[in-house]
């Protein structure tokens, strides 16, 4: 395994063209499964759940062609409706075959899936919603077993709002007979992406984007082979962001649509960055240690948990005391005593985080446990004296292209090495 040296104390400036979204990607990939059609995708991230993601879709007859960022794919049969657990114990969004493979192929054998360990994420909205539109559901030897004949239309409320709850059910109830209605669905533009691209494939869906979608059903999507752009990944151009200010820099992110990023923007702002934007780019100015704000995270149209750590980050050297809540995922605080370790000072009642922030911080041996946690500890670095060794940092490549090299070309002192003692 690698890890990461980041040697702080540079101030970060310049230009950072933003790749394509991990989290818009993964469902669109798996939609695959619901079409014999190809389709052509652009812009896909080169990152370690994309891999994954495409090695498991090959388990059930799908090819893939790469060329650079550019993937065409296609599953002209089923060939197989069983998932390997090695592959699902990786990667939460694994779930996602479940939908596509029982609305096209009628049956569909999942393990529990794994991914990062910042909560329980239980399966169950995807199992009721399945069972609601007809589908028989058992869970057998820590697999899901689903099967039906012909998926039936529903009405289906998510308790509470899910991504990839609502990913999986908008794709399985495409092919279903009839019209299914998902309440309080996930309204994250990830989510909205997938319909798009569903609709140009001949779905019928109205409301994507909104607390309701309506899904009309189809016998089968067209057979006009499909180009799809993906979208800029927001959490990405969040976290560099994030990284200018921590640094007192001056970073511009290229991301199409930078209203997704309203939320972190006022909170950078509030904390004393200077935030301007164009049509499809942001730029965060910061010349003064940052000041406390108070950040509480939640679903869509809410501040993403995805960036939660990365603001800890900045927080834990800001001017005052902050409160961060978390209430998306119960673990997802896990990357505080990393901090610590690095001089931040934090405590955490329940699920929420104070962070007094400090002075400086200093540069040590910590270890990423999640994604997005591991991206926190490497803004922390940027910004700690001395040194910072991050092991683990497969974490970190899940959902993130290049990530040393990006920073470097913002002026940072980012290195890989392999750890002989991982």
């Amino acid at each position: 395994m690698d890890r990461l040296i980041v040697k702080g104390g540079q101030q970060l400036s310049g230009e950072i063209k933003i790749s394509g979204a991990k989290n818009a990607a993964l469902p669109i990939l798996v939609s695959s499964l619901l079409s014999p059609h190809a389709c052509i995708l652009d812009n896909v991230p080169d990152v370690g759940d994309v891999k994954t993601m495409y090695q498991l879709l090959s388990v059930f007859g799908t090819t893939t062609t790469w060329d650079s960022n550019r993937l065409q794919i296609k599953t002209e049969s089923l060939k197989n409706n069983e998932a390997p657990y090695e592959l699902v114990s990786t990667m939460r969004a694994s779930v996602l075959v479940l939908g596509p493979l029982v609305a096209r192929g009628g049956e569909a054998i999942v393990p529990l899936p794994g991914g990062c360990s910042i909560g329980s994420r239980p399966v169950n909205l995807h199992i009721d919603g399945l069972r609601a539109l007809g589908a028989e559901v058992h869970i057998q030897h820590g697999s899901i077993h689903v099967k039906a004949k012909r998926l039936k239309g529903a009405q289906i409320s998510m308790q509470p709002s899910s991504v990839t709850g609502t990913e999986n059910l908008m794709m399985a109830a495409v092919l279903a007979k009839g019209v299914t209605v998902i309440d309080n669905a996930a309204r994250e533009p990830e989510v909205a992406e997938l319909a798009s691209f569903l609709v140009k494939r001949g779905a019928r869906i109205q409301g994507y984007g909104t607390a309701t979608i309506t899904i009309e059903g189809v016998e089968a999507l067209n057979d006009r082979e499909q180009h799809h752009r993906i979208m800029g990944d927001r959490i990405e151009a969040g976290t560099y962001l994030i990284a200018g200010a921590i640094t007192q820099g001056d970073v511009t992110v290229h991301l199409t649509s930078p209203e997704l990023l309203d939320n972190l923007c006022t909170i950078l702002h509030a904390a004393g960055a200077k935030i301007s934007k164009k049509n499809e780019s942001i730029r965060v100015k910061m010349n003064q240690r940052a000041s406390s704000v108070n950040v509480t995270t939640g679903p869509c149209p809410k501040f993403p948990t995805d960036l939660q750590p990365q603001m800890s980050s900045l927080l834990s050297l800001a001017n005052g005391v902050s409160l961060v809540t978390e209430t998306v995922f119960e673990n997802r605080l896990t990357h505080i005593s990393e901090l610590c370790r690095m001089g931040a000072n934090i405590t955490i009642k329940g699920n929420q985080a104070k962070i007094t922030g400090t002075d400086k911080l200093s540069g040590a041996p910590v270890m990423a446990s999640d994604l997005r946690g591991g991206t926190a500890l490497i803004i922390a670095g940027l910004a700690a004296e001395g040194e910072t060794a991050i092991s683990r940092v497969y974490h970190v490549d899940r959902g993130y292209e290049c990530i040393e090299d990006k920073l470097n070309t913002l002026g940072a002192n980012v290195h890989r090495v392999k750890d002989n003692n991982a």
